[in-house]
């Protein structure tokens, strides 16, 4: 008798709507399967597990009001289902309106646009009244609504964060089941929520911990997973509590090892997820543990780079400074030594000790690019400040000393040279770039406003690099059309007007390229920045 009522109920639910035409004979199968098992289910996780099944049945060929035809006639069947039924009504046309937008199906967008919202805002309102306080559904449902009022960006925004926020912590009280906090705080962080994510994050993570089931290898192969999927802030989460478990757990031979591959994945590169100010933290742990001695020249270098890439010069000159020092015959030897003379003059603005660096390179008995471009340095300080003698005998000796070799810094030797010999100023772009980074008066323009990359980070010769810069404050509605970029230094075969914000180049022998750049609007100099490309 149970059998026969079940059976005249689910032919009712797909007979009470048009939701199962077109579908094949399997499909027709499976749907009656699936409605079968949430009827019959007394447990929310098969439930959850049948409509998402049935979700994905009809989302595939986008049929979502065919969808919300089925939902309807499911719940007259069963009204206990109605939480439920009233979420996926909402999320169908969620989905709905978003595939039109896609497609930009406008007939339909504007013809149903304003009923389907109202869908979506009854259906979930009656959902979370009808839903577990403090139960799953109610999370989803909430989550649903600020999406959809964060979307509108109207006023209900705040207080159905509010809403969901308490249901949150209502639910963190007793649930065992932690996927509901991560699916929000997926949510948040691409809304821009960096903080709840944050939050979210770690709760999710405790309760993974907290449980119990996890042991240490999982952990870093959680850690790892999320940081697959780029999501750093989870994966940087997993990884400290992992962290901590590793270096309370193994001997120092064992833990550095692990710390120093994680901060390996997260330093800067041009492929895969970057987060360089992780690395360095991790790089810091490695110190307090194992001393600079846990540090060979390459680890040393790497770290040194991901502070000069992320602009933390400070730091990454010390770190260059030491491996010039403890590794003198190194790989690593000049370019440490030369990228040190450049922060110093440049971005520290201490000519000087600048000076330093550059003539103890300079001296070299076998050429090297840095060495090369150390004398083509001590020319350039040197005709900058009117020295012209001076200047002239650092450009013959970079002539003599590269020969046939070195032919990019060749060519501005001796564009420098044309200039003193015609009594003429340094090139414009050039001499702007001196003179905002080096006189007094211009200290406050300290590099911060603009971000100058390339990519790739470290390239070859003969290989294509892409030169840009971003200044956000120029990109907020204020741009002036009359914004200039005054481009100089070591530019590769490339000429870039003023009026590219980004160019690309190619170099044709190795060594660290010195890319100075000076933006300008009608009202003043904005910033000016530097940035070392690395070509072997």
């Amino acid at each position: 008798m149970k059998k026969t009522i079940l059976k005249v109920l689910l032919t009712a639910v797909l007979l009470l709507s048009s939701a199962a035409s077109g579908f094949s004979a399997q499909q027709e199968n499976e749907l009656v399967s699936l409605t079968k098992q949430i009827i019959e289910s007394r447990i929310d996780a098969d439930i959850y597990s049948g409509f998402a099944k049935l979700q994905e049945i009809y989302f595939k060929d986008h049929r979502y009001t065919d969808f919300v035809e089925f939902l309807g006639s499911l719940r007259k069947q069963k009204k206990e289902l109605s939480p439920f039924t009233d979420y996926y009504i909402a999320y169908s046309r969620y989905q709905q309106l978003k595939y039109l937008e896609q497609e930009q199906n406008w007939d339909e967008y504007f013809s149903q646009g304003n009923a389907y919202r109202d869908e979506i805002s009854s259906s979930l309102e009656a959902a979370i009244a009808s839903s577990n306080q403090a139960g799953k559904l109610r999370l989803y449902a909430g989550l649903l609504l600020w999406k959809f009022h964060q979307d509108q960006q109207d006023v209900f925004a705040q207080e159905a964060l509010s809403s969901l926020m308490e249901a949150i912590a209502e639910y963190q009280k007793d649930a065992l089941d932690s996927k509901p906090l991560k699916d929000i705080a997926d949510e948040f962080l691409a809304y821009g929520e960096k903080g709840k994510a944050k939050e979210l994050y770690k709760a999710y993570v405790n309760k993974l911990v907290s449980s119990g089931g996890v042991k240490d290898e999982e952990l870093k192969d959680i850690a790892l997973g999320f940081y697959g999927e780029k999501n750093l802030e989870l994966a940087q989460l997993v990884y400290d509590i992992y962290i901590d478990k590793a270096v309370s757990a193994y001997p120092k031979d064992k833990s550095l090892p692990i710390l120093i591959a994680i901060a390996r994945d997260f330093s800067y590169k041009d492929e895969g997820p970057l987060d360089p100010s992780y690395a360095e933290k991790i790089f810091q742990k490695v110190e307090e543990m194992g001393g600079m001695e846990a540090f060979n020249e390459e680890l040393i270098h790497l770290r040194a780079f991901n502070l000069e890439k992320s602009k933390e010069y400070e730091k990454a000159k010390k770190l260059y400074q030491y491996l010039a020092e403890h590794y003198i015959n190194g790989i690593y030897s000049d370019e440490a030594e030369f990228k040190t003379g450049i922060i110093y003059t440049y971005i520290l603005r201490d000519i000087a000790t600048g000076r330093i660096y550059f003539t103890k390179l300079s001296r070299k008995v076998i050429p090297s690019p840095q060495s090369i471009s150390s004398l083509y340095q001590l020319g350039l300080l040197a005709q900058w400040e009117n020295l012209t003698v001076k200047a002239k005998e650092y450009y013959d000796a970079l002539l003599a000393a590269a020969g046939d070799n070195f032919a990019e810094t060749v060519t501005l030797a001796k564009e420098r040279l044309k200039e003193l010999t015609e009594a003429r100023q340094i090139e414009y772009n050039l001499r702007t770039f001196l003179d905002v980074s080096l006189k007094p008066e211009n200290a406050f323009f300290d590099a911060t406003r603009l971000n100058l990359v390339a990519y790739p980070c470290k390239t070859k010769i003969e290989h294509a690099v892409d030169i840009k810069t971003v200044a956000p404050s120029l990109e907020t509605g204020c741009m002036d059309a009359e914004v200039q970029y005054f481009w100089s230094g070591d530019l590769g075969k490339a000429q870039p007007s003023p009026g590219q914000s980004g160019f690309n180049t190619t170099y044709i022998h190795s060594g660290t390229k010195e890319i100075y750049l000076v933006v300008i609007s009608p009202s003043g100099i904005i910033d000016r920045d530097i940035y070392m490309a690395d070509v072997d």
